[in-house]
């Protein structure tokens, strides 16, 4: 198989999900998110909304409401340092797959940065629970959308990052 930085770079991402408690540089969020921003989209019609959250004390905010929602007291959405929340427009045609190319993006990015990432899909079908709307709200995230995924980032804690596991997924070559 052919190599280079860039597959490299997606053959070695695994998920984290036990974070340092160090903060992540501005310059780095800001070149996570444009990455996010320059995922491909249907149509193009970049119909994306990015809400980054620096915060650790609105984030587990944000876990506690959603624990609640899905009644998993102790949900932290393992505390990350940073998010990014990625939302779309209720109904959006397309909305769930742009949203899933720009947090692909956003991970990758982060780990060609030495930054941990994992998909934090939980909001999905919640967003409108009185306690997890008035939370997204108050960071930001227009009213009428909805959230298919947040980028939880931060830097790997001793052991907090998954291994690789065998790839199960059949390929079916079909040659000329």
């Amino acid at each position: 198989m052919n190599t280079n930085p860039v597959i490299d770079t997606i053959l070695s991402r695994r998920s984290v999900r036990r974070f340092e408690e160090r903060p992540i540089a501005r310059e780095d969020l800001e070149a996570i998110v444009a990455c996010g921003q320059w995922a491909p989209s249907a149509r193009n019609r970049q119909e994306w909304t990015f809400v980054v959250v620096d915060d650790r004390a609105r984030i587990a905010r944000l876990a506690e409401v959603v624990g609640a929602a899905l009644g998993a007291d102790s949900y932290d959405m393992y505390a990350p340092q940073s998010i990014v929340v990625v939302a779309h427009a209720k109904g959006a045609e397309f909305g769930r797959e742009d949203d899933g190319c720009a947090l692909e993006n956003m991970f990758l990015a982060a780990h060609s940065l030495g930054i941990g990432s994992v998909w934090i899909n939980q909001l999905q079908g919640i967003c409108d629970e009185p306690i997890v709307r008035a939370e997204l709200d108050a960071l930001g995230v227009p009213a009428d959308a909805e959230v298919h995924g947040i980028c939880a980032l931060g830097y790997a804690a001793e052991g907090g990052a998954g291994v690789a596991r065998e790839r199960t997924s059949s390929v079916i070559w079909v040659e000329g």
